[in-house]
């Protein structure tokens, strides 16, 4: 009984650890983005289906919510976006920097994030089904332990940016 109670409690605190980073991470994005003025593009709750963003420089920006379906954002820069709660459901990813991204809660099922830096970002509770990760780095990037086993199932090739496996930047076994 013990044993489990003192289970529970370092479960409790890894769960409250990772949110005391996330919102410092988050914070200090947000800051450093306001402080230099990059958050240029506020598309938050923006229905954004099937719009295309391809190689357009979205760093900094604000998707929170925002419902991107389909969309296209091959090539783009999504650097330092906050992307909570969105949905990018079969959203086309191929190559795009998603580097030091806020994506807590975000849908990803069946996108291409083929080839995109997904490096040092936070993607907690963020689905991942039947994406395509091939050649994708996740180098640093805080997931659930869950999705990194179901995408270790499938994952596959090396970022042509970072030399990285995508199953060593995923810690696949």
């Amino acid at each position: 009984m013990v044993w489990q109670r003192s289970g529970e409690w370092r479960q409790i605190l890894r769960g409250g650890l990772l949110f005391a980073i996330a919102i410092v991470l988050w914070g200090g994005i947000a800051a450093r983005a306001i402080a230099i003025g990059e958050i240029t593009q506020d598309f938050t709750y923006s229905d954004l289906n099937r719009q295309d963003f391809a190689g357009e420089n979205l760093a900094g920006a604000s998707l929170a919510a925002a419902d991107a379906r389909e969309a296209n954002f091959s090539g783009a820069d999504l650097s330092q976006t906050i992307l909570t709660k969105g949905n990018f459901y079969k959203a086309k990813l191929v190559g795009a920097n998603l580097t030091q991204s806020f994506a807590d809660r975000v849908i990803f099922d069946g996108a291409d994030l083929s080839n995109a830096l997904v490096v040092d970002a936070i993607m907690t509770s963020t689905s991942f089904g039947e994406a395509t990760i091939q050649g994708a780095d996740f180098s640093g990037t805080i997931l659930d332990r869950y999705q990194v086993a179901q995408m270790c199932e499938y994952a596959d090739g090396v970022n042509p940016v970072t030399g990285v496996a995508t199953r060593d930047s995923l810690g696949c076994r």
